[in-house]
């Protein structure tokens, strides 16, 4: 009878036991679904991120570092600030987010019943978009030296089209992500002279622009510039368009690759390609990516916070889809603004703490109509100092560049515009009307 009181306090502790484990978060139950929803787009094989999150399996050995990621907001990654803008493609987890991946990292890293996890997400294999319709890949290997400087190659890849056809999806694919550094694939019109005495398929390297100090897309009066269908860069989504908007490929159009390769003390090779979804039906808008660029700036040694401004205005209405901000290793943050005919002005993202390694698109989740004599201004900072952990070298006065340890400011961002409207004619100013006219 002495027994009793303690039996019924080991049988009461172990029932109480019972009852907190079970609402402890377990691998399948609380975690599986975070980690689909916003992590698994990169954290799977053959992405980008250096580790899966597919299985519990995968998981588990890093359940700390998850933890520690989530916890000072590196993972997943939107440096853009909240207090500006509302974007569609947001990765920021909710604060029961970080509390079920923080709780499960502190009690063991449970896996739980494997009968509670939600369905796999279906992913198309190799791809970020869905399977391509059409696939675009260099004909040859490209040779990658161990070590110098490469100048950027461009690859003309005909479309093969024989009508014009609207682009829904897109995804620029590295075909060896240890030496490709970025992929612009540029939509060239037919009948343009830009890279004219590029042949199909072969490697070309621009001729200097002495006069600008860098390379750039060269054309005649009245010649139709390149447009940007896609880019890979560190970070950099896929582009997937909304229902009712595509990007226009002409007929005859051909695709060129501009390829950014960096030496890494091996030698190496790289194929790399690009995949397409057509849109299903005739697009109600068409999307067109602007570039905001100054290419005159200077910035001198171990100067921590030099500004750089470019603008662009727009002549008539125009809907801004999305931007991206794009800087080099001495990026420090990034302001879009707008500035209306009415006098007033609008911050449509600010990007505090640019982070090279995460070159994003973000999406408007309410696409914003801009009317006619609208300007984007855009206001970046770039820190040459000894302070800034990535700077190359402090030492030396930076310009604009190619290469990532020199520098470059844009700001592009998309549009959408009527589908049979010349893009070209919302950047021309307008002649006053003649009195009387």
């Amino acid at each position: 009878m002495a027994l009793r009181p303690f039996t019924l306090l080991l049988c009461s502790s172990a029932l109480a036991l019972a009852a907190s484990n079970s609402t402890l978060p377990t691998f399948h139950k609380n975690v599986q679904p975070i980690l689909q929803n916003h992590c698994q787009e990169c954290h799977r094989p053959g992405e980008a991120a250096p580790m899966s999150f597919m299985t519990y399996k995968d998981a588990r050995p890093w359940a700390k570092a998850i933890r520690e990621a989530v916890l000072i907001g590196k993972m997943p990654p939107w440096p853009a600030d909240p207090h500006y803008g509302k974007f569609s493609n947001t990765r920021t987890l909710s604060p029961d987010e970080i509390n079920t991946l923080v709780s499960w990292a502190d009690s063991g890293a449970r896996e739980g019943d494997p009968a509670e996890a939600p369905a796999p997400v279906e992913f198309t294999n190799g791809w970020g978009i869905h399977k391509p319709d059409a696939v675009f890949e260099m004909p040859e290997e490209f040779a990658v030296p161990a070590s110098g400087t490469i100048d950027y190659q461009y690859i003309v890849i005909p479309s093969g089209f024989t009508e014009d056809r609207w682009i829904q999806e897109a995804e620029a694919r590295p075909g060896n992500r240890q030496l490709v550094h970025h992929i612009i694939a540029f939509i060239r019109p037919p009948g343009s002279k830009w890279l004219q005495d590029a042949k199909p398929g072969v490697p070309f390297v621009q001729v200097k622009d002495k006069e600008a100090g860098h390379k750039r897309h060269k054309r005649e009066e009245g010649d139709m510039p390149p447009e940007l269908l896609v880019g890979f860069a560190p970070g950099l989504p896929p582009a997937t368009l909304r229902a009712g908007q595509a990007k226009l490929v002409k007929a005859g159009s051909d695709f060129v690759l501009q390829m950014h390769y960096t030496a890494n003390g091996k030698a190496g090779v790289d194929r790399s390609r690009v995949g397409v979804v057509f849109a299903k039906e005739p697009p109600k808008e068409r999307i067109y990516t602007v570039a905001a660029s100054n290419d005159k700036f200077v910035i001198p040694p171990g100067e921590g916070n030099q500004e750089v401004e470019s603008e662009v205005t727009l002549q008539e209405p125009a809907k801004l889809v999305d931007m991206m901000p794009h800087m080099h290793l001495r990026g420090k943050d990034f302001v879009y603004t707008a500035y209306y005919p009415t006098g007033e002005s609008e911050t449509l993202l600010r990007v505090p703490h640019y982070d090279f390694s995460w070159q994003l698109f973000y999406y408007l989740a309410d696409q914003k109509v801009l009317p006619a004599g609208t300007r984007i201004l855009c206001v970046a900072h770039f820190d040459n100092s000894p302070n800034n952990p990535a700077n190359p070298d402090s030492t030396k006065e930076v310009r604009w560049g190619d290469q990532s340890w020199e520098e470059m400011m844009i700001g592009w961002f998309d549009i959408a515009i009527t589908p049979g409207k010349d893009p070209m004619d919302l950047f021309k100013k307008k002649e006053p009307a003649k009195a009387g006219a």
